[in-house]
């Protein structure tokens, strides 16, 4: 790839001359100017988004990325996040990814060719050039939620394997044996964290974790309805299942009633992320919460810091256990 010191060489002027062009910041000869155009179109030189948006005038504007705005946590999350930065004299522009890599960086080329002063990012499963770019260049960026492997970037996440362990404990006191996971991507942070403490918890209480019992999710209503399917269908069902996020866990709801059986009487059901309207299902999901709209919050607070120039550390928030009736009451167990 064409870096900037290559379009400067093939053009025969300098750098600064190439900068003036491409930003046309100041006023530039014609022919300086046509000779640096045609290197660029030669070259198939591409402007970095990342250094273009370097400045020293701040816009009191911050980008959010999230992963899919149709999932009720990012929006409220996106809610907390714009409440917190306008209560700082900041206003928020939002991208939606999709949860794909490549709606993701145009996003982020978006935002900072906009001179937003700095990023939130809840990144995708891979590590992009872009992003690669903003973390070398010294760019404001926190990620929110999720982390990316081998970056040295701030992060503001929830820690869910404390009520995770706590959940498992619940199941197993009221009699539950066979307990089933439907898990979140692999590929993203926060699907293998919670795949990893829900295999360590139900370890710790002797539980087998039989491979059948884990099904892959995608954090989408149909793979959730389409794991329980699947594990309803075994020789030997599951007798609760546990579900990785609230989008999947709807799905899953459908599957069962459709099946016509009864929760918690045929299957218990719990969730990972709640939902205000969680209480009003009959029964009402026992559900691991996050703390959202802190988790908007201080992601908001800690980019503040960062844009400032002060150092900042990650944030790891707990999540809890909502104990509700959707887990219901065991042979020998005790009540939910």
């Amino acid at each position: 790839m064409a870096s900037v010191k290559d379009v400067a060489r093939h053009a025969g002027v300098s750098v600064a001359t190439v900068s003036r062009v491409l930003n046309d910041s100041v006023p530039v000869l014609p022919g300086t100017r046509d000779r640096v155009l045609a290197a660029v179109a030669e070259l198939g030189y591409r402007p970095n988004a990342v250094a273009r948006s370097l400045r020293t005038d701040a816009t009191r504007t911050i980008g959010l990325v999230i992963g899919d705005i149709l999932n009720p946590f990012f929006t409220e999350l996106a809610r907390a996040v714009e409440d917190q930065a306008r209560a700082l004299g900041y206003s928020v522009v939002i991208g939606n990814a999709d949860e794909r890599p490549d709606r993701q960086d145009h996003y982020v080329g978006t935002l900072l060719e906009r001179r937003v002063d700095g990023l939130l990012l809840c990144p995708t499963a891979e590590v992009t050039p872009l992003v690669r770019d903003m973390v070398r260049d010294g760019r404001p960026l926190v990620f929110l939620d999720r982390t990316l492997p081998g970056l040295d970037v701030p992060a503001v996440r929830v820690d869910g394997g404390a009520a995770i362990a706590e959940l498992v404990r619940h199941l197993c006191a009221l009699g539950h044996r066979r307990v089933a996971f439907i898990t979140g991507p692999a590929l993203l942070s926060t699907g293998r964290e919670r795949t990893e403490a829900f295999t360590a918890a139900m370890r710790a209480h002797g539980l087998p974790v039989r491979p059948e019992y884990l099904e892959a999710g995608d954090f989408q209503a149909a793979s959730g309805r389409a794991g329980a399917a699947r594990l309803l269908d075994l020789p030997e069902p599951p007798d609760a299942i546990f579900v990785g996020d609230n989008l999947m866990a709807l799905g899953a709801l459908d599957e069962i009633r459709a099946r016509g059986l009864r929760i918690p009487a045929d299957v218990a059901l719990a969730c990972y992320d709640d939902l205000p309207w969680f209480t009003h299902l009959d029964p009402p999901v026992t559900a691991v919460a996050q703390p959202v709209r802190e988790l908007g919050r201080r992601a908001v607070r800690v980019l503040a810091e960062r844009m400032e120039g002060r150092p900042v550390s990650s944030v790891v928030l707990p999540a809890r256990l909502v104990v509700r009736r959707s887990c219901g009451e065991r042979d020998g167990g005790v009540p939910a």
